[in-house]
């Protein structure tokens, strides 16, 4: 059955509670139809013009005020054949304005994405594809003067990269009725090159970790705020956006755990570690390298104006500490390959190094993944100190190498002076 009403963001919003309201229609707008999907109040907009029904829109993505507005337009493209959607687009360039404006608006995507997109988008599809009208799309299109052209000057990865922004673009605005038909898709990145993409060979191998200590070690002397930031990431394999914004209220003294923000995690989600023995004396060490510093601030590598560490100046960082040698994600490597060498549990790796898992791997993670993955981290650890990493975070043979005291007395009283610390300013 069907319901007369009178468009309206509001009245939609209205219906959307009414059960019976399937499908709407407004005297003023003859042929225009809204009909309710299962995921109320979302629905979808029609233009019914000799009986065919011409999808025009999704709602609330098109609301009623723009699908209003546009009718006049829907109707005269129509009539003349042309593609019956909401946004009139009638070139590349216009989708992709309008796809650089979502992402950037996208607040489930971290900055560094947001960046990385757009720069991709304005600098290689803009100007390769920008004037190509969207009925010109095809593959032959693609290959001569987006996939073959690029392939020429940039990495086969990247380009990859290129082109599935594109195809997101194209699958998201035919998702949402703001192009007619998708040209690109069935499209596969393959369908254009049969090279393999090759992954980057690893710059550090467990042979050089003695060395790599043994010059992290001379670093922290001199550097201490370069040294930590590499050796977190070499005992947790973390990202080095994940480490550079860390706080010293995200270490718990009751739990002997890091916690990561979601805000600050690549995959949105909260990512908790556990704090080694080695670890915690290794945080109590730097805690009172900062204070003698003067420098009493809640972030564990400060940056300029009260904020944490740039992604430019890690990378500075890391520039400084490698010599071009190797790079903060080497460190990531080198930590996940040796997990592996150790016999560390595939799982528990992935888990480490917070890649994204599905829900299942979830439900696991909060049953029985913590302790296992507390005792790779120890077993890691355990290792690292025989190839130089007792010297520098003050413990051996499970004893500070200075007061003498056993290592639970350690730990604690390491993490606690932290906890203190920090609660102390934070209440300020």
């Amino acid at each position: 059955m069907t319901s007369v009403i009178a468009f309206s963001d509001a009245e939609l919003r209205r219906r959307g509670d009414d059960l019976s309201a399937v499908l709407l229609r407004d005297p003023r707008y003859p042929g225009l139809r809204f009909r309710f999907t299962e995921a109320r109040p979302r629905g979808t907009w029609y233009l019914v013009v000799r009986k065919r029904w011409h999808r025009i829109g999704a709602y609330p993505d098109q609301s009623a005020k723009v699908v209003l507005a546009a009718l006049p337009g829907i109707r005269q493209r129509l009539a003349s054949d042309s593609a019956a959607t909401v946004s009139g687009w009638e070139h590349v360039g216009e989708m992709l304005a309008w796809f650089v404006d979502r992402l950037e608006r996208n607040r489930s995507l971290s900055a560094k994405r947001k960046a990385t997109a757009k720069s991709a988008i304005t600098r290689h599809l803009i100007p390769r594809l920008g004037g190509m009208a969207l009925a010109n799309v095809s593959r032959s299109a693609l290959d001569r003067d987006l996939v073959w052209p690029l392939q020429e000057q940039l990495s086969l990865e990247y380009v990859r990269l290129v082109f599935g922004l594109l195809a997101d673009a194209f699958k998201k605005a035919r998702s949402l009725g703001l192009v007619a038909t998708n040209p690109m898709a069935g499209m596969r990145f393959g369908d254009f090159t049969k090279a393999r993409i090759k992954p980057k060979a690893a710059r550090l191998r467990t042979e050089q970790i003695e060395d790599l200590l043994t010059a992290l070690a001379e670093s922290i002397t001199k550097a201490p705020a370069d040294a930590m930031l590499a050796l977190l990431m070499l005992c947790h394999g973390n990202r080095v956006g994940e480490t550079r914004m860390a706080q010293w209220l995200h270490i718990s003294l009751a739990t002997r755990r890091w916690y990561l923000p979601a805000e600050n995690t690549k995959t949105r989600v909260e990512h908790s570690l556990p704090l080694t023995a080695q670890v915690c004396a290794l945080l109590a060490r730097y805690r009172e390298i900062q204070q003698a510093e003067g420098y009493t601030g809640r972030f564990l590598f400060p940056g300029r104006s009260g904020r944490c560490l740039s992604e430019k100046q890690a990378a500075e960082v890391f520039t400084r500490l490698g010599q071009g040698e190797w790079t903060s994600h080497d460190l990531r490597k080198l930590a996940r390959g040796c997990w592996a060498d150790q016999g560390i549990d595939f799982l528990i790796g992935e888990l480490l190094i917070n890649h994204a898992m599905g829900h299942n791997v979830q439900v696991y993670i909060q049953t029985t993944a913590e302790e296992r993955k507390r005792a790779a981290l120890e077993q890691w650890h355990a290792f690292l100190d025989t190839k130089g990493f007792e010297r520098i975070h003050g413990m051996k043979e499970g004893r500070n190498a200075d007061s003498g005291n056993g290592p639970q007395t350690t730990q604690y009283k390491g993490c606690s002076e932290i906890q203190e610390t920090t609660i102390g300013e934070d209440s300020k």
